[in-house]
């Protein structure tokens, strides 16, 4: 017994069609939560934590520390 092409296509359709709602809603998923992504990323890239601006405060203390000391700045940088 020979199954033609359109027969074929037919059966992987069917059985395919339980799966294809789940890679659709995924797709749709991930389509709608691309652009928060990508704003929450910049907004990241756009800011400074706390965390990092007091490194870069000390190193820059320590720095001017180095120049020019300052007792009022300097007193714990040794």
């Amino acid at each position: 017994m020979r199954f033609s092409s359109r027969a074929t296509l037919c059966a992987l359709l069917v059985i395919a069609l339980p799966v294809l709602p789940g890679c659709v809603a995924k797709t749709a998923y991930n389509v709608a939560t691309a652009p928060v992504k990508a704003t929450a990323k910049a907004a990241d890239w756009a800011t400074v934590s706390r965390e990092e601006a007091d490194r870069n405060l000390g190193r820059d203390l320590r720095r001017k520390c180095k120049e020019r000391y300052d007792a009022f700045y300097c007193r714990d940088a040794d």
